[in-house]
């Protein structure tokens, strides 16, 4: 098979638009495409930064169920203002580092489910039927390609690799 950069640059883009189509045949979206915002960012993640711990299973699935669960709880438990808001936020970034989840597209995540006033029920869909779509779309698409790095890399990398990586020296 050809290896140019430009037919590779188009692979990456088609298993993008193929995960992100089905995430949406799948999930059957609401009326605002807002709860899909953070998918895009991973599939980003997935199609372009293949190797990435933040693109791995761990950080994917739990950055994106955590995220989304911190911001149901804060809606439920304190509604949608402006401090709660934040609170979400500041919750998932600390989650995300102590449990060795970070997905940054799932940073959004708490902001869009109190935004969307949402239940647990979201959870399952969008955030796990449309997480799982991608998933499943770059683990086969990523196989069809020879030379390009087959995903997952590794199932369970930390994301970051310490808690201490990007903040300030040990």
């Amino acid at each position: 098979m050809h290896r140019s950069p430009i037919i590779r640059l188009l692979w990456c883009a088609l298993g993008a638009a193929a995960g992100i189509g089905l995430a949406l045949l799948l999930s059957s979206p609401p009326a605002s495409p807002f709860f899909f915002a953070s998918l895009g960012g991973s599939a980003v993640f997935l199609f372009g930064l293949t190797r990435a711990p933040a693109a791995q299973p761990r950080a994917l699935l739990g950055g994106h169920l955590g995220g989304a669960l911190i911001g149901i709880a804060c809606y439920q438990l304190f509604g949608d203002s402006l401090w709660v808001y934040i609170l979400a936020q500041v919750l998932v970034l600390w989650y995300m580092l102590f449990t060795g989840t970070v997905h940054p597209p799932a940073g959004a995540n708490p902001i869009i489910m109190i935004h969307g006033h949402c239940s647990v029920l979201a959870l399952w869909e969008p955030v796990l039927v449309g997480v799982l779509s991608l998933a499943l779309v770059a683990a086969i698409w990523s196989r069809l390609y020879p030379g390009l790095s087959h995903y997952p890399i590794a199932w369970l990398d930390r994301s970051p690799p310490s808690l201490f990586w990007g903040g300030w020296d040990k």
